[in-house]
């Protein structure tokens, strides 16, 4: 299974980032082809398929949402990803990755029973100069599931998955003090959320640690820490949810973030399957 899920990711990266390239906000006809791609890999999972549409400047665009059926009684797990980047960068990592970790979670989870509903979500104009406003796609989206009154027990947030390294020192962090107790290689992946989703992420974690071999670590930090709050984990966090990110610490780690040579090349497929590949066991399960 590894390597067909190997096979799976990088096809979606390589997809994104190579063949339709640079997806910015200003990019319409790209943005609109990387949301056709999503939608028809989502429904190819007999997910129900939504498309929420809004606009910015005169344009249209659209948040991409399916749906697993699961228990009516039990509130919704959301897992999210965002799909546009920065302009100059094909954007492998940021955030092809995490939409193909995204698509291929809905996949495997298909295969088995949910303990509650489960929502698999891309979003469009999470990328400056949306970022960390009410215009950004999860914002949309978590405003409308707040107004809704929609149960949900938390959102994760996939930013960037797929950049690794063993070497020695290669792991920055946002305060000097976290290398006392945080590693310095960057061969990790790490949960991140809010003091007020601290027991829903450790919960992940702790999970997560039983379903797979590829480390990790985890960080709950006011907004205040830099870094804690880059993601649409923190739209969720102002309707008043729990929410986490899982990513590879981005520009604490990966040199080409927002850069052109954030590329397909640079990404570890193996550890981003091993990332996928436990995260689609206990999601059914939580």
């Amino acid at each position: 299974m590894s390597a067909e899920v190997e096979k799976n990711l990088k096809a979606t990266v390589e997809y994104l980032s190579v063949e339709i390239g640079q997806r910015s906000y200003l990019d319409i006809d790209k943005l609109n082809a990387s949301a056709g791609y999503i939608e028809d890999r989502l429904s190819s999972c007999g997910l129900k398929i939504r498309r929420q549409e809004f606009s910015y400047e005169g344009n249209t665009y659209y948040n991409i949402i399916g749906e697993k059926e699961g228990d009516e009684d039990e509130a919704a797990l959301i897992i999210g990803a965002h799909y546009d980047t920065v302009i100059g960068t094909p954007g492998a990592d940021d955030n092809a990755s995490g939409v193909a970790g995204l698509l291929e979670i809905a996949r495997l989870s298909m295969h088995m029973p949910s303990k509650r509903p489960l929502k698999f979500a891309a979003f469009c104009l999470e990328e400056p100069p949306h970022f960390r406003t009410s215009k950004m796609g999860s914002f949309v989206y978590a405003k409308s599931l707040k107004e809704q009154k929609a149960k949900v027990f938390g959102m994760i947030s996939l930013e960037m998955i797929g950049f690794y390294t063993e070497k020695e020192g290669s792991q920055f962090y946002p305060l000097p003090f976290f290398r006392w107790f945080y590693p310095d290689k960057g061969n990790f992946i790490a949960f991140v959320g809010n003091p007020a989703s601290k027991r829903f992420t450790k919960a992940m974690e702790k999970a997560f640690r039983n379903a797979s071999d590829l480390p990790v670590e985890s960080l709950n930090a006011p907004s205040v820490v830099p870094g804690v709050d880059f993601s649409d984990h923190s739209s969720f966090w102002k309707m008043g949810y729990h929410a986490f990110m899982i990513t590879d610490t981005a520009f604490y780690r990966n040199p080409n973030y927002h850069a052109s040579g954030d590329t397909a090349d640079t990404l570890n497929y193996k550890n981003m399957a091993k990332l996928v590949t436990g995260l689609s066991k206990i999601i059914c399960t939580i």
